[in-house]
């Protein structure tokens, strides 16, 4: 029976992990900063954003750096958001697979540990009968 309730313990200890683990990945990630809520919205924006479409022949175009704006060529700055459309879709890639990867870990602990009751409450069950 103590045997059961350790087990228990541990598999309860490492489901609260796992669900910390799944709120962390709706936070704000600070090493990256990115959680799919955030970039959903910016892929969408900046597919939605059809600026280089409007742009005519020989129209300048800046990029901020900084306090500066300094002149661009229409290839780099497609090319630069491009790379940045491509990096979001693949963070949120990146990040849907952990949480799917949580999620099924999640599960797969909540079944050990009904699993781990049910044999505990079966073997308290037959230790009652025993005992009458």
């Amino acid at each position: 029976m103590a045997d059961a309730q350790a087990r228990l313990q541990a598999l309860s200890e490492d489901f609260q992990k796992l669900q910390q683990g799944m709120s962390q990945h709706h936070r704000e990630d600070a090493a990256t900063n990115s959680t799919v809520q955030s970039c959903r919205p910016q892929l969408t924006r900046d597919k939605n954003s059809r600026e280089f479409d409007r742009l005519g022949e020989g129209e300048t175009i800046y990029k901020v750096a900084g306090p500066v704006l300094l002149k661009q060529d229409k290839f780099e700055a497609e090319g630069t958001v491009k790379g940045r459309l491509d990096f979001i879709s693949s963070e949120i890639s990146r990040l849907e697979g952990q949480i799917k990867e949580t999620q099924e870990k999640l599960e797969k602990k909540k079944t050990e540990i009904m699993q781990v009751q049910a044999s505990a409450q079966a073997a308290a069950g037959k230790g009652k009968e025993s005992a009458n």
